[in-house]
């Protein structure tokens, strides 16, 4: 297990995370910081836990709207024949 610092406006926080997952840890981090700058930018200087309570309900929000990629009967026909395709060469 590695542990990662995570800056967040200007705040140190150490991150546990499985080796090898330092820098998708650390790019996390960076979109967290950007989003908590953003919320400070619109709202103000704020208490931590204020801060990071808001932050956590931004994105819960966030994640909640994004739209559900939807699969068409198209795409579906599409899968099909690339997989009978790979079945096709894989048994000549």
């Amino acid at each position: 297990m590695s542990v990662v610092s995570i800056p967040i406006v200007n705040k140190n926080y150490p991150m546990g995370c499985e080796d090898g997952q330092e820098g998708r840890l650390i790019e996390l981090g960076k979109m967290v910081d950007v989003r908590a700058r953003e919320i400070l930018d619109k709202i103000g200087p704020l208490p931590e836990t204020s801060l990071l309570a808001t932050l956590c309900i931004v994105l819960a929000d966030e994640v909640r709207n994004r739209p559900t990629p939807s699969v068409t009967d198209a795409d579906l026909r599409e899968i099909l024949a690339r997989i009978r395709e790979i079945k096709n060469k894989i048994g000549q």
